[in-house]
């Protein structure tokens, strides 16, 4: 193909990509080009474990074992809010993001900033639901690659989540005991 017909296969592209976020909008500000971009990065990176995992002849399960699915679910679910929510991992987000206040114990509140390509980033980034898809991918590379190391990390993550489970449920108790 030409320079001049790519240029123009260029232009039709963006003037299509603009008239369906006009379209979709309906008047509202959303990032297509940002979560387009998103979601061609989480394909390049799955693609990039899985050819990972095909160079090192590691065979694929015939079937997800009930044990590591429970397992890989407790440990997306402990380290996405850990990336997206703790007051600890704040520094992470910050430049993608803006502090909105506290929210629940150990938690923040926060905010994607709505500069250029920013807000794609901050919303996955302060997105427990969003950032689930981007753990469970690489803890799901991490077992096919090294699964000894990987389900360590897990367990920790999982024990973790069981220790915040206790801690609110004490906390709880203790105010339904005590009135505080």
């Amino acid at each position: 193909m030409s320079t001049a017909a790519d240029s123009r296969l260029g232009r039709r592209l963006r003037a299509l990509l603009r008239q369906a976020e006009q379209t979709y909008s309906d008047g509202h500000e959303r990032p297509l080009r940002g979560y387009l971009t998103a979601m061609a990065a989480f394909g390049a990176y799955t693609a990039a474990w899985g050819a990972a995992v095909r160079l090192r002849g590691r065979p694929l399960p015939d079937r997800p074992v009930p044990w590591d699915v429970a397992l890989t679910a407790v440990a997306t679910f402990r380290l996405s809010r850990l990336l997206s929510k703790a007051s600890v991992t704040s520094p992470l987000r910050a430049p993608f993001t803006r502090y909105v206040g506290p929210q629940g114990p150990a938690e923040l509140h926060e905010e994607a900033r709505d500069e250029d390509r920013r807000e794609t980033v901050g919303e996955l980034m302060t997105c427990p639901f969003c950032m689930s898809v981007w753990v469970a991918s690489t803890l799901t590379a991490g077992q096919l690659l090294c699964p000894r190391a990987t389900r360590t990390a897990m367990g920790a993550l999982t024990a973790l989540a069981g220790a915040d489970a206790l801690q609110l449920t004490y906390a709880a108790l203790v105010e339904k005991t005590t009135g505080e």
